[in-house]
């Protein structure tokens, strides 16, 4: 990590190279330039400075541990929310290439997945159902977005991250790891809690967009599986859905280890 102001040295200001190149990684081409991407506030921030990836530390607080001593109108900059929580990091990109996923008994797939917030919901939910990756295919969002990096509270350092524009070729692969492809769908022939006896195998599932859900090319290529609407609602969104599904996974997965 980039060292510290030292004594008698700044606060930077917007103007100072290294605070506007940083300012810069709001933009998804600087990021895929550079390799690099923000993470803000103390949760996030605590995160990745635990998973070694942070590069510099910028804060408005003197008293906050190696941090790169900026003013209130460069964090502003830095900050990609309204109200800044003081401390912004420069963090490495940890993506790991679809060739090199190890996938484990639980991964989670957005497909065409634009709206960030449910990016980094879905991330944070794979995360605690115990999955050991999420994929984001085809033309989903950049994971490395400050709303979708938010959205995660910090998952987004703790599963492997994969992103690969061609599903075909993620499908391909998670068939090579032997895993079952299952797809949620409103019109899945398969009721979720049906499939409940075979939810303990290694799965892998599937998420397409709120507004048009997955492309009819993947849906081939999995099985179609619907949650169950009880009650009067039309349907469930897609964060909500993901969640079901995905610790229905994390259920029987764990109910087959205690057997």
């Amino acid at each position: 990590m980039r060292n510290a102001t030292k004594p008698g040295e700044g606060p930077f200001t917007t103007r100072t190279p290294r605070v506007s190149a940083a300012i810069k990684l709001h933009r998804r081409k600087d990021r895929d330039a550079t390799g690099l991407f923000l993470a803000e506030g103390p949760q996030a921030v605590n995160e990745a400075l635990a998973a070694g990836v942070v590069k510099e530390l910028f804060s408005t607080r003197s008293d906050y541990p190696n941090a790169t001593l900026v003013t209130e109108e460069a964090l502003q900059a830095l900050a990609d929310t309204v109200s800044p929580q003081g401390v912004v990091a420069v963090c490495e990109q940890a993506s790991v290439p679809l060739g090199q996923l190890k996938a484990g008994k639980l991964i989670a797939v957005a497909v065409d997945i634009r709206d960030p917030g449910n990016a980094g919901t879905i991330l944070r939910t794979a995360d605690a159902a115990g999955a050991s990756a999420v994929i984001f295919a085809g033309e989903a969002v950049d994971p490395y977005n400050g709303k979708c990096v938010r959205a995660s509270a910090g998952s987004l350092f703790h599963v492997d991250i994969v992103r690969e524009r061609s599903a075909a070729t993620v499908m391909t692969a998670l068939a090579k790891h032997g895993m079952q492809i299952l797809a949620t769908s409103g019109r899945g022939a398969t009721d979720l809690f049906e499939l409940e006896p075979h939810l303990a195998k290694p799965t892998a599932w599937l998420f397409g967009s709120e507004a048009h859900g997955l492309p009819a090319e993947v849906l081939e290529k999995a099985q179609a599986v619907r949650v169950p609407i009880y009650g009067g609602a039309e349907s469930l969104n897609l964060a909500a859905a993901a969640a079901v599904c995905l610790y229905a996974s994390a259920r029987a997965q764990r109910s087959s280890y205690e057997l």
